[in-house]
């Protein structure tokens, strides 16, 4: 009797522990590519190497992990042309390219990298340059994939192009194991955790115990 107590308890506290841990998903860790329109950011249909904006367009960056286009994030903070190329007047020839640079936050950056800090920049290039030719032109320097994806932007990151990661159902990578001594951060359960259902499991089967004793007095 006290075994099989014992037994259902720990089966449910295995449940609860399956339930809290968050599900593991594929994403991929690259720059993603943004054209705005209005007040909004679309992804962009075409990459930034065929991409050519007109005078007064509004592109942007934006590092993250995601697991495709639909769950990719939008480059943050507001993106205004009159406010970003303010500085650099019109000129016969020529275009304006506003670009928004959002590096990402810590969570996403690749193993020992910081992301820099949030920019914008105005581009001016030749009326018939691509995208890629504007970021060339203020992100320098840039690197390619062998099959010509965009890796990083004013150097950032220094490794890694568009590796799969592990990452939670949030969309953010999953955490990697806990070093000695470091804070509980969510990314398992905490030895109190375990300790209170190792206790539930042992005062079951103590109350199982205490009942027959009862029933035999």
């Amino acid at each position: 009797m006290i075994r099989r107590v014992a037994a259902v308890l720990g089966a449910a506290l295995l449940t609860a522990l399956l339930a809290w841990s968050p599900a593991q998903a594929a994403g991929y860790r690259y720059w993603s590519f943004w054209e705005r329109t209005g007040d909004r950011w679309t992804y962009a249909t075409q990459g930034p190497s065929t991409a050519r904006p007109d005078d007064g367009s509004v592109q942007g960056f934006r590092f993250s992990v995601s697991a495709d286009s639909a769950d990719a994030a939008r480059p943050r903070g507001t993106a205004v042309f009159t406010a970003i190329c303010a500085g650099v007047p019109e000129r016969d020839g020529a275009k304006r390219v506003a670009l928004v640079l959002d590096f990402g936050t810590a969570a996403d950056a690749p193993s020992g990298e910081s992301p820099p800090a949030r920019r914008t920049a105005c581009a001016r290039v030749p009326s018939d340059a691509t995208t890629a030719e504007a970021l060339a032109a203020v992100a320098k320097p840039l690197r390619y994939g062998s099959d010509a994806l965009l890796c990083a932007i004013a150097g950032y990151p220094e490794r890694g192009c568009g590796e799969q990661v592990s990452t939670t159902t949030g969309g953010r990578p999953a955490p990697g194991p806990a070093e000695p001594g470091a804070d509980d951060d969510g990314a398992g359960p905490s030895v109190g955790l375990l300790a209170g259902g190792g206790a539930v499991v042992l005062l079951g089967a103590a109350a199982v115990v205490r009942a027959r004793r009862r029933g035999r007095e």
